[in-house]
């Protein structure tokens, strides 16, 4: 469907042409009862719609068009299922137009005002981010705020979608869907889908079953990761923690057939040495070692100090004097930092509480994940900072997470006619 189509649907739907406006080509006036429901699928465009055309109520389907010629061009003419179509609207009227039956169509002009053409195309076609960036400051805050509580909602719904894929590939294990959701974030962002390529690679219960060895779960993680193959002898041949690992995992990988990754597909560029790839696979190995059944643990959780003190961790003793394999450094402090397990709490700990609140029907679950984001400090990123600019200030992560939502499901595609600002902003013009 094109733009223009779409803003035609969006007028009829939400009545923003003039009252009193909307007439047959024979000049008789039409009044709309019931727009109908919006079709997303094939077929005409609003079922079950009641209009009153002169002195006669009908009920039907609706059909619109950028102009009538397109009602043949699509095909509509010979097809049986637009014989239910009561009254055809477009933007330029120019011909007669004839169901299957051979029936004369009603035809009606739908006018779209400069306002509003205007608005929509300031929307569309803007060239920022956020295309409404100037008119955000105008919005009151009884308005944005309920808004932003929604899509809060809405991002953690998605992320529980993406959750049931999960479970469905784990067949319905809550410990390995939480398994490979964790890994994934600790990707943080830059390496989150090799990151959860490795969970996949990797089962969890390989995991517990060598629970008990800080280095067997390192030597497992490392080697499915294939960073214990890309050294070079010159870097690693008196590292004698590599070589071990190394021989470890090769025992590993022949007892259980595993394929380990590409391990120079993982990035590093810009990205800070305590967040090199290495430093946050020991990282996770140590969490997934020392905690367990980890699922459990967070479900046991009752508040945010208790969820932050589960991932205080540190990684094994090699660790703390490096970065990578083979390059040793001075003493490090590599024990995930405070922003990091906030970070998880946000992507890992909330959305699974929600979502297995949503799958068990315990809206205790939800109900803790929407206090846990409501209890954290609001995230910084360039997002949340291109709608502070614009005046739109989160208190806590969330309205960060409802704000990550607006701009990626509604910004980025220019989905601004299905958005609640938009949709404020269009429909202001329409009463003018």
């Amino acid at each position: 469907m094109s733009y223009k189509e779409e803003l035609l649907h969006y007028i009829w739907k939400f009545r923003l042409y003039p009252f009193n406006s909307l007439e047959t080509m024979d000049g008789q006036r039409i009044e709309v009862i019931d727009p109908g429901m919006h079709n997303q699928h094939a077929g005409p465009d609003f079922f079950n719609a009641k209009v009153r055309i002169g002195d006669k109520i009908w009920v039907g389907d609706i059909e619109i068009h950028r102009s009538s010629d397109e009602w043949e061009r699509h095909g509509h003419h010979t097809d049986k299922s637009y014989n239910s179509v009561i009254l055809h609207l477009s933007e330029r009227l120019g011909r007669v137009i004839k169901n299957e039956s051979g029936e004369e169509v009603p035809q009606c002009k739908l006018p779209v005002s400069d306002e509003i053409r205007r608005n929509s195309d300031y929307l569309i076609h803007s060239h920022s981010a956020v295309p409404c960036k100037d008119y955000l400051f105008s919005l009151p805050e009884t308005f944005i705020r309920p808004f932003l509580g929604r899509l809060a909602i809405e991002r953690l719904e998605r992320k529980t979608n993406d959750i049931y894929t999960y479970l469905d590939r784990s067949h319905q294990s809550w410990d390995e869907a939480f398994y490979i959701l964790l890994t994934r974030n600790f990707g943080f962002g830059l390496n989150s889908d090799l990151f959860e390529r490795l969970a996949f690679s990797l089962p969890f219960r390989l995991i517990q079953r060598h629970g008990e060895s800080l280095f067997q779960v390192e030597a497992l993680l490392f080697g499915q990761a294939g960073l214990l193959e890309q050294l070079g002898e010159r870097e690693t041949g008196e590292d004698l923690y590599f070589l071990q690992l190394q021989d470890e995992y090769n025992f590993l990988r022949r007892k259980y057939a595993l394929t380990p990754l590409e391990g120079h597909l993982f990035k590093r560029m810009r990205v800070r040495p305590r967040s090199f790839p290495e430093v946050r696979i020991a990282q996770l190995a140590a969490l997934l070692q020392s905690a367990g059944r980890l699922f459990s643990q967070v479900l046991e959780q009752k508040g945010v100090d208790d969820w932050m003190l589960l991932f205080r961790i540190s990684p094994s003793q090699y660790w703390q004097t490096h970065y990578s394999f083979g390059k040793q450094s001075p003493q490090l402090d590599n024990q995930l930092g405070g922003m990091s397990r906030q970070l998880l709490l946000i992507n890992v700990v909330a959305p699974i509480l929600f979502a297995y609140g949503k799958k068990t029907a315990s809206e205790r679950y939800c109900d803790s994940a929407i206090l846990l984001l409501e209890s954290l400090k609001p995230e910084r990123n360039i997002i949340v900072s291109e709608f502070c600019e614009a005046g739109i200030i989160p208190r806590n992560a969330f309205d960060t997470q409802a704000i990550i939502q607006l701009r990626r499901a509604y910004c980025d595609p220019r989905k601004c006619l299905f958005c609640r600002i938009g949709h404020h902003l269009l429909s202001q013009s329409g009463k003018k």
